[in-house]
Formats: C-alpha cells, structure tokens, sequence
C-alpha cells in the first residue's frame, strides 16, 4: 500500500520572502507566524519578509526557517492529505516533530531559538567550519577524518551523510583543513561551505547539555505516526527517546541518507517536501530515482497535491 512521508528542509534554504504567499493568503499560514511572534524576541515577518542580513545568521535563521514551514505545512494539512511518516534534515527534524504530533508549534519554535544561539556562541568564530565531500564514499571519508583527527590531535568528523555521493564533514579548522587538502586528491570536489561553526561534530556537545536543560520544560504529546531520527538514521515509535535524541543530534552525524532508505523499506514511496528550495528532493532522487518526490514551496504547488488524492 502506498505511504506519504512528509520532509522538511534544514538550515541553509532560506530566503527572504519564503512562506510569504501562504501568510497572505490563508489564515491558518498567518496564524503560525503570530504565534511564533508571540514567543519570540525579535520581530519575525520583518525578518522574514523584508531584506536583512540576520536571516542568515543562525540564531534567528533556525526560527525564521522553522516557522516558515511550520506555515506551509499547515496548508499542506488543510488540503487534507496526511502523511503516514515524516523526517527532516537537522533543524527540520523539529518541523517533523510538529507534524507527527509531538510538538506543539510554539514549543518547537522556542526551542529552536534557543538552539540556534547555543550552535552559535558554542564554538569561538572562526575556530571550526565544515566542507561538502562529493564523489567519494562514505567508508573512505570516515577512514580519512579519523586518521586526520589522531594524527593532528584534533576534531574532523562526518557530519551530514546527505545522499550516495555527498558526505559533509565538520571540525576544527586546522584538522578540516589537512582533511580538505588529503580528499581533494580522490574526490571528485570538496567544497568548503559557508557556516559559522562546526555544527554536527563533537565541538558542539556543549550545546546539546544546554539544550537538553531547555527540552526539560517542554511536553511531549503522542506521536500520530512514526518519524525517522538524524541521529539513528530509523524509524523512531518511542516517544520516551525524543529529547535524547534532540540533545545528541546538536553533536551527532545527521543520517539523511539511512533515514529515507529506511522510510523506503517501510513503505514510503512518495516523498512531500515541505518548505524553501528542493535540496531534500535532490537528495531523495539520488537515492532512488523510482520514487515520487514533490516539493511545496509556493502557493501554486498545492495544485500538485491534486493528484494524491485520486
């Protein structure tokens, strides 16, 4: 039998304008964005609808993103189409968390500003950052950072496991450094990337424990339908191991690529993504290209839900 699995983009899709048709236009959409104006410090359609440059600054970034498609899913909801599975790339996992049940809008949204302050201020500017690996497999860029980080003293990991083909890694900037130069030589490209910290290395463990002292103040509900975890990269049913895995997921490998194949060998054969740009759509037909894969970005891309529902 057929099976929905609702996704949701991470850091780095943003744009100023996103979710701005849907605000305008159905009252639901509008009402995310009050809410998240209710429980936040700064002023979040200015931020999201007018130029500015925080937008890409992670602190506000991860709340804006959020809400955007926390806004978006909400029409996505209204058509009536259901997902039977939902998963999202690091900070998208929180959106997941929303549409599954477990987290209640408002909640969510706190809890990503706050994590976005801790990603930032945890490590000092300029002491970490992170690279795209493509074209080399997973077993030798493991290999690879684990030499680098005995041999320099220092933290090189796997951070992103994004698509066969695609691994970001993560770490100091002397060891990511030495690592760039050693797989520059047998990948097809390695792309250092515009971020401000080492996000998803061991650096940022710091960040989690301040996290966790957070997600102590929040209520989980019941999970409608399962989600997969970054952190396992599986089909996660227990609702007791939800903030354990928020905490460790600040500092852990995000699994993208293990949680579709794993949403796939569940029955998953259509994938909905929800929010900014199609980088998750990329990434889902590099995995299997036999998959139905739409995205949900504009107003207009709800005349593809159409079709669902015959």
């Amino acid at each position: 039998m057929s099976k929905i699995a609702f996704i949701f983009p991470g850091q780095g899709a943003q744009y100023v304008g996103m979710a701005n048709e849907f605000y305008e236009a159905i009252p639901e959409c509008h009402e995310v964005f009050d809410i998240a104006e209710q429980v936040l410090d700064f002023n979040i359609k200015h931020l999201c609808f007018h130029e500015n440059e925080l937008i890409h600054k992670t602190e506000y970034t991860q709340a804006i993103m959020l809400t955007a498609c926390l806004s978006i899913l909400r029409a996505v909801e209204k058509s009536g189409i259901k997902a039977d599975m939902t998963a999202g790339l690091s900070l998208g996992e929180y959106a997941a968390l929303v549409a599954n049940g477990m987290l209640a809008e408002a909640d969510a949204i706190r809890l990503v500003r706050k994590r976005g302050i801790y990603m930032t201020t945890e490590v000092p500017a300029g002491k970490g950052g992170m690279a795209a690996v493509l074209g080399l497999d997973n077993q030798t860029v493991e290999q690879i950072c684990e030499e680098i980080s005995l041999q320099e003293k220092s933290i090189v990991e796997p951070a992103n496991y994004n698509c066969p083909g695609q691994i970001v890694i993560s770490g100091e900037s002397k060891a990511l450094k030495v690592a760039c130069d050693v797989l520059s030589s047998k990948a097809k490209r390695v792309l250092p990337l515009t971020v401000s910290g080492p996000f998803h290395s061991s650096m940022l463990k710091g960040a989690g424990s301040k996290l966790a002292l957070e997600l102590e103040k929040v209520s989980l509900q019941r999970m409608r339908v399962p989600y997969a975890s970054n952190v396992t990269g599986s089909i996660q049913r227990e609702e007791n191991q939800v903030k354990t895995l928020l905490v460790e997921q600040v500092s852990s490998s995000v699994r993208w690529q293990q949680c579709v194949e794993e949403m796939i060998a569940n029955g998953v054969d259509t994938f909905i993504e929800i929010g900014p740009g199609r980088t998750l759509s990329g990434f889902i037909k590099k995995i299997d290209r036999t998959k139905k894969v739409l995205n949900i970005e504009k107003l207009a891309d709800l005349e593809k839900l159409e079709e669902l529902k015959k």
